[in-house]
């Protein structure tokens, strides 16, 4: 049974930053990719980050240069470093790995920025 553990979420002031780690657990058949998603209350699940096994990486335009996201397929490990954090950056975040089979998702750790 595939599980992803998420941790680093919390609190922070506007201006800080803050590491997000995420764990997989058990068999995935070939890893496509990995990536960060976040969902803010009343609003769809976005796209955050992503990187390929190829090493493509794909940020949302709106994160690019405060946020780097990094891996290791072989680890099953994904980060997400989040820098000069702003309150609408406040969500829960998911982290998600694609296999050539299907998505696995993690259960979510919460990030609330004040202002």
């Amino acid at each position: 049974q595939v599980q992803l553990v998420e941790s680093g979420g919390g609190s922070v002031q506007a201006g800080g930053s803050l590491r997000l780690s995420c764990v997989a657990s058990g068999n995935i058949f070939r890893i496509n990719g990995m990536g960060w998603y976040r969902q803010a209350p009343g609003k769809q699940r976005e796209l955050v980050a992503a990187i390929a096994s190829s090493g493509f990486i794909n940020y949302a335009d709106s994160l690019k240069g405060r946020f780097t996201i990094s891996g290791d397929n072989a680890k099953m490990t994904v980060y997400l470093q989040m820098n000069s954090l702003k309150p609408e950056d406040t969500a829960v975040y998911y982290c998600n790995f694609r296999s050539s089979v299907r998505d696995y998702w993690g259960q979510g750790t919460q990030v609330t920025v004040s202002s």
